[in-house]
């Protein structure tokens, strides 16, 4: 079994510690932080990261906001669930689980990257109805190219061996490869945050957990049913991101009606803990319309 990460050791010193709390929901124990009052708005983060990732932005809007901001399955100090659950459909079915025994009903719903797909997901099977929509450099449509045609293959190969996740997090332990990895979405990080990407890296459990969502990952089925989303969709796209092509965003505006696209310039993939800010006053900007829709 995947060494997972420990909140007694690697929680020590995790960002906003004392909003977390340990939740039993959809056959899993989940790590959730939840902060603020208001209006529930509900973060979700993207492969291979967790609640960390929102250091700073979930504060921000605690501050308008009750903030739901889960560590997805198999990822952070959530459990690692059976393969098949962490495709996007299943992803979808165990997070509506864990909203359910919280008793949240988002009117926001923010996602990163593949986190955004989840949403999506939600929203077309009705499992969440939020007055919005906000996709973070979201991973809405497939891969395309090459890329597309051996990157699943790859991640399932990959997971096949339970001595990769291992021999991945022991290269994580070298902070050049976390440096690497974090540069190679377009976005530079402060040293603390790249320690907490490292952290997390090193154990191979939430390796794992990153791995099988990968080699579970079908984009084909949500990008089919993108154009019979309801809920009012903002695509935020950083310039410089090169994890997800910035014109994807423009591409899923021409798919869903109604959809809107801000860009974000001088920003990588993950913009968020960049500039967090910024995608703050992105964030109340979008609440004004959404309220009068709610």
């Amino acid at each position: 079994m995947p060494a997972a990460p420990d909140w007694e050791r690697d929680g020590r010193d995790w960002p906003n510690q004392s909003a977390s709390r340990f939740v039993e929901a959809a056959g899993l124990r989940w790590h959730v932080q939840i902060m603020g009052s208001g209006p529930d708005l509900l973060l979700v983060h993207g492969t291979g990261a967790a609640t960390h990732s929102w250091r700073v932005l979930a504060p921000r809007l605690a501050r308008d906001f009750r903030v739901i901001a889960p560590d997805l399955p198999g990822h952070g100090f959530t459990e690692l669930p059976p393969a098949h659950r962490l495709s996007l459909p299943g992803m979808a079915r165990s997070l509506a689980g864990l909203l359910a025994a919280l008793g949240v009903r988002p009117v926001l719903a923010i996602g990163h990257s593949a986190g955004a797909a989840i949403l999506a997901r939600m929203c077309l099977d009705g499992l969440i109805a939020p007055a919005r929509l906000i996709s973070l450099n979201g991973a809405l449509l497939p891969l395309g190219g090459v890329a597309g045609q051996i990157f699943s293959p790859i991640a399932k190969l990959l997971v096949l061996n339970p001595l990769v996740p291992w021999a991945l997090s022991w290269r994580a332990a070298d902070r050049t490869v976390v440096q690497k990895l974090i540069t190679g979405t377009g976005s530079t990080l402060e040293p603390q945050d790249l320690d907490r990407y490292g952290r997390l890296f090193a154990r191979s459990g939430h390796v794992a957990g990153a791995l099988g969502m990968m080699a579970n990952w079908d984009l084909h089925p949500l990008a089919r049913d993108l154009p019979k989303l309801a809920v009012p969709l903002t695509l935020v796209a950083a310039a410089r991101d090169r994890a997800i092509p910035p014109a994807d965003a423009h591409r899923v505006a021409a798919m869903v009606r109604g959809a809107e696209v801000i860009e974000l310039p001088g920003l990588g993939h993950l913009a968020h803990e960049e500039a967090p800010e910024r995608v703050a006053d992105i964030v109340m900007d979008a609440f004004s319309p959404a309220a009068s829709v709610a």
